[in-house]
């Protein structure tokens, strides 16, 4: 089998060769094939350079010829930009688009020495190549349909590819560079085939001044992180057997002990880059990765699935799935879960609307949320959610600015916080809370938010609590309470001036709930309420018609708030750390989704009991009206805010901060890091 298929990617190597030069198809079309056969040629060349000594500056070299045409000053005149090639190509310009935008994947491909991937996406070129070359052009939907088949019929390879390498450690390419270069040498970072920026190189060498202690010590808050939520939500880690690890490049020391800790736990790594074909692509990179060479590619190609995602295939991949899961079950159950490093400090990257490139239909959307949804329960099923946990940990990068080394420090700190001295002092809010039934905030200044949240009612309050006490397990740093509200009375006006989610920039974003859904939203990200709609529909909503908040907090982790101040990096912070300083919402699913009926109890005793809301029990009568499979972290900043008050039953109100600063006693020495903030 080997044999053949080595076989079948140097006939489709020699074939793409071929192509380079010949002039069979007429123009504008010529130019396109061209100049893919030339980019399939120079990735496929990648598995012999990838084996060769080069110097520092030659892999610099050698990486930005790959991925240069995506630089921005360079995207306007690339096949990857749908506007470009619509205007080239016209009606195919859409479809080989999508199809150049699959091919780039080649490069990893061979970096990783998947032949079976860079031989079905060679195939694949050439098979539109060669219905080019008859006497008529094809149709549009003639080529359209090769790349529906191509999706569909390979749907079974790519997702048992992409489930495995969840949860099987035997697929250790990462793993082995990891473990294996010499980490002083920073050419190892160029053994993954990403694009490597200044980002990776500037972390890696930074990190390399630290002593192994330092770096022990930073991987210990990160993996005791993974162990402790487990510990918290009473799950057994015991009877797990892998971890998958997502990790930035540059952060191999820190990882290299991480995964030394994790063993001692009895934990194998699972290690995956970010999804490349295009039957894996999520809505934001999701594992290893280097720099992104242009944003704006990946938001053009982010719906791509227009070209193919119809009744068929949505059912062709969920039995695909279910057969993948069911015949790998054991690795499965053994999976506890994700343990994730993030960054931070990176351009930020405001999207533009594309005119070329492909849309959901209104239908392709709706089936888009139920094949979502499908999909999260057959995972669950076998990875299951009241069995597994995750960690999160960000830190930033250079391109933050010169004083990168300083807010690196600094962020380390901010990640080592007491999270007992913190527990105390959320535990002073949470009684406060526990003693009435709504919750009033009010925005200042400019800020509009006026929102009323409804909290459950304690049955027997001397065990009960509605919120929980979070310090540094799941999500660190410390710094949170947050509870599931009850969404009938829970209404209102959300408003932030700007905030960043998943590495998007959001200007005036308005939500309007009501039932606790919300029913009306907006921004000023661009010139129309269309887009603007659009937008907030495309990365807040994902689709759905209504949307519930899944989540109130109450953020106390005012040292955070004091760093981002005084290195003016506010807007650069990720929602890790941002929702931490402030009261934040979140819209969808709640904290607890697939694992609400486990018991979680706080450090005093007492247990969490708004686990649920009134839409996440309907999974106890119908699964698909239960999740969203979203939930999006949205921060007040403590500047915005003028009130957070609790309400008794006769009206009375209990202030727990005023005018930013928190004033419930007990409380006051939150205060502190902002003594010398202006």
């Amino acid at each position: 089998m080997e044999e053949m298929l080595r076989e079948r990617f140097q006939l489709s190597r020699d074939r793409i060769e071929e192509v380079r030069t010949e002039e069979r198809i007429q123009e504008p079309y010529r130019d396109y094939f061209q100049k893919s056969a030339e980019f399939l040629k120079m990735a496929a060349e990648q598995l012999e350079i990838k084996t060769q000594e080069h110097s520092l500056e030659e892999w610099k070299k050698i990486n930005g010829r790959l991925y240069e045409e995506l630089f921005p000053e360079h995207y306007g005149q690339s096949y990857a930009n749908p506007a470009f090639a619509v205007e080239k190509l016209g009606t195919y310009g859409q479809v080989l688009s999508s199809v150049y935008a699959e091919l780039r994947g080649a490069i990893v491909y061979a970096y990783e020495e998947k032949i079976w991937d860079l031989t079905v996406c060679q195939e694949l070129f050439l098979e539109i190549y060669t219905a080019f070359c008859d006497t008529e052009l094809p149709k549009p939907e003639a080529v359209r349909q090769i790349w529906y088949w191509y999706v569909s019929d390979y749907c079974q390879e790519f997702l048992e590819e992409r489930i495995l390498e969840n949860v099987d450690p035997s697929r250790d390419f990462a793993v082995r560079v990891i473990m294996d270069s010499d980490l002083e040498d920073l050419r190892y970072l160029y053994r993954y085939g990403e694009y490597i920026t200044e980002n990776e190189l500037g972390v890696a060498r930074f990190l390399n001044t630290f002593s192994q202690e330092e770096i022990d010590k930073m991987a210990r808050t990160y993996t005791e992180g993974y162990r402790m939520a487990f510990v918290n939500t009473g799950k057994d880690l015991s009877v797990k057997k892998t971890v998958n690890i997502r990790y930035p490049l540059g952060f191999e020391r820190m990882v290299r002990s991480a995964v030394q800790q994790f063993q001692e736990m009895g934990l194998k790594p699972t290690v995956y880059r970010y999804a490349t074909h295009l039957i894996q692509l999520t809505a934001h990179r999701n594992g290893f990765s280097g720099g992104n060479a242009n944003p704006q590619f990946e938001y053009d190609h982010r719906e791509d699935a227009a070209l193919f995602l119809d009744h068929d295939f949505v059912q062709r991949k969920l039995r695909a799935m279910q057969n993948i899961y069911e015949n790998h079950r054991e690795l499965a159950a053994g999976h506890a879960g994700p343990a994730v490093i993030e960054v931070f400090g990176e351009m930020p990257f405001s999207p533009k609307n594309s005119e070329g490139a492909c849309c959901l239909s209104e239908e392709q959307r709706k089936l888009k949320v139920s094949m979502d949804n499908e999909s999260a329960q057959i995972t669950n099923r076998y990875i299951k959610g009241e069995e597994r946990s995750f960690t999160i940990i960000a830190y930033p990068v250079p391109q933050i600015g010169e004083q990168f080394q300083e807010i690196f420090k600094e962020t380390v700190k901010i990640n080592n916080l007491d999270s007992k001295q913190y527990s105390c002092i959320q535990q002073t809010i949470i009684d406060t809370l526990d003693s009435c039934e709504w919750v009033e905030v009010k925005g200042k200044g400019e800020n509009e938010t006026d929102l009323l949240i409804h909290l459950h009612t304690l049955q027997e309050p001397e065990r009960q609590t509605n919120f929980e006490n979070c310090v540094a397990d799941c999500n660190i740093p410390v710094g949170e309470v947050f509870t599931s509200p009850v969404l009938a009375g829970t209404g209102g006006v959300l408003h932030v001036s700007q905030v960043y989610l998943n590495g998007r920039l959001f200007k005036d974003l308005k939500l309007v709930f009501d039932c606790g859904q919300v029913i009306d939203y907006d921004c000023k990200n661009f010139e129309s309420e269309e887009e603007n709609r659009r937008y907030i529909e495309d990365n807040i909503l994902h689709h759905h018609r209504k949307i519930p908040m899944g989540e109130f907090a109450i953020g106390t982790n005012t040292t955070a708030y004091a760093v981002a101040k005084k290195y003016g990096i506010h807007d650069k912070l990720p929602i890790l750390i941002a929702e931490k300083m402030g009261p934040h919402f979140a819209v969808g699913d709640t904290c607890y989704t697939w694992a609400e009926d486990i018991p979680v109890y706080n450090p005093d005793g007492k247990e969490i009991i708004a686990r649920d809301n009134e839409i996440s029990a309907l999974r106890k009568e119908d699964l698909s009206m239960a999740y969203y499979n979203c939930h999006t972290d949205i921060t007040i900043p403590y500047e915005e805010l003028q009130s957070i008050r609790v309400i008794d039953e006769d009206g009375e109100m209990v202030s727990i901060i005023e005018d930013g600063r928190f004033v419930l006693p007990g409380t006051q020495e939150l205060n502190r890091p902002l003594e010398d903030i202006r």
